[in-house]
Formats: C-alpha cells, sequence, structure tokens
C-alpha cells in the first residue's frame, strides 16, 4: 500500500463518517419538525396534551445521535480521533464509505417516517387522550429499524478495522 492510497482510504473512511452523522441529523431535523407541526395543531385546542405529546416529538432525533455515534465509532476505529493512525486500505476506505452512506440513509429514511407516525399518534391522542399508550406505539416500531441499522453498522466498523480484517483487505 502506498502512502498515497493509505490517505485516499482514510479520506473515504471520513466521509463515510461524515454521511453517518449528516444524513442522520438531517432526517432527525426532518422528523422533528413534521411531529412538531402536527402537535402545534393539537395545541391550538388542547395546551394541556403538550406533555403528553412531547416524547412523540422528541422520537424523531434519536436517529440523529445513532448516527454521531456511528461516525464517532468510525473516527475512534480509524485513528482520527484517538492519534493511534491506521492503514486502511483503499478497499477498506470504500467499504466504511458506504456503511457510513448506508447508515445514514437508513437513519434518515427512519427519522423521516417516525416523523410521519409520531404526528399519526398526535392525531390519536388530539382525539382520544386516554390513549397515550397506544399512540406512542406507532414512533416505536419504526425506532426498531434505526437501532438495527446502528447495530449493523457498529458491526460491519469494528469487522473492518481489526487488525486481521485490515491484512486480509489490504492484499
Amino acid at each position: 500500500m502506498t502512502p498515497e492510497m493509505i490517505e485516499i482510504g482514510r479520506g473515504l473512511a471520513y466521509g463515510g463518517a461524515g454521511l453517518a452523522f449528516g444524513l442522520a441529523g438531517a432526517g432527525s431535523a426532518w422528523g422533528i419538525a413534521i411531529a412538531s407541526h402536527a402537535a402545534a395543531g393539537v395545541m391550538r385546542e388542547k395546551p394541556e396534551l403538550f406533555g403528553r405529546m412531547l416524547v412523540m416529538i422528541a422520537l424523531p432525533g434519536t436517529q440523529g445521535f445513532y448516527g454521531f455515534i456511528a461516525a464517532i465509532l468510525m473516527m475512534t476505529q480509524t485513528g482520527l480521533i484517538g492519534g493511534s493512525s491506521l492503514k486502511i486500505s483503499l478497499g477498506t476506505g470504500i467499504a466504511l464509505f458506504f456503511v457510513g452512506l448506508a447508515d445514514g440513509l437508513a437513519q434518515m429514511i427512519s427519522a423521516i417516517h417516525q416523523g410521519n407516525a409520531s404526528a399519526a399518534g398526535i392525531s390519536l391522542l388530539a382525539r382520544r387522550p386516554d390513549q397515550a399508550g397506544r399512540a406512542i406505539l406507532f414512533p416505536a416500531f419504526v425506532e426498531t429499524y434505526a437501532v438495527v441499522a446502528l447495530l449493523a453498522t457498529i458491526l460491519f466498523i469494528v469487522f473492518l478495522t481489526q487488525p486481521l480484517a485490515l491484512q486480509y483487505l489490504s492484499r
């Protein structure tokens, strides 16, 4: 591996980290906006329901944190944070780029749809305040796939940055 290829590999890995965080954060902002619009409509008529709606407004924000976790793990495992600079091959860098992209897209799409599910739950809560427990299930089911995407991302990052994997992939 030439030093140039190592730097390209590292650059791609850091690009993947940026995509994981950036796409997830954008999706979370979008999902929270969707839920907030629904909650604002309900609060015009029933401001006392704010506390019950708050969790459903905030839920789409978790994907932004998941993208942040993926980005930090990618940066620590490749040496951007922590100082120990690993030799990331071009192939490993490309793999980490696409892991970050896939996680970012999964988190973004999940957050947007969780915002829609939260809006549906808020709508239910507006009509039937006694159904708060059921209303929160709608966005909670969407959350499952955001967590699965994060777990898969963590496994890929850990595997791709192990010394044995780096040695095998750089052949």
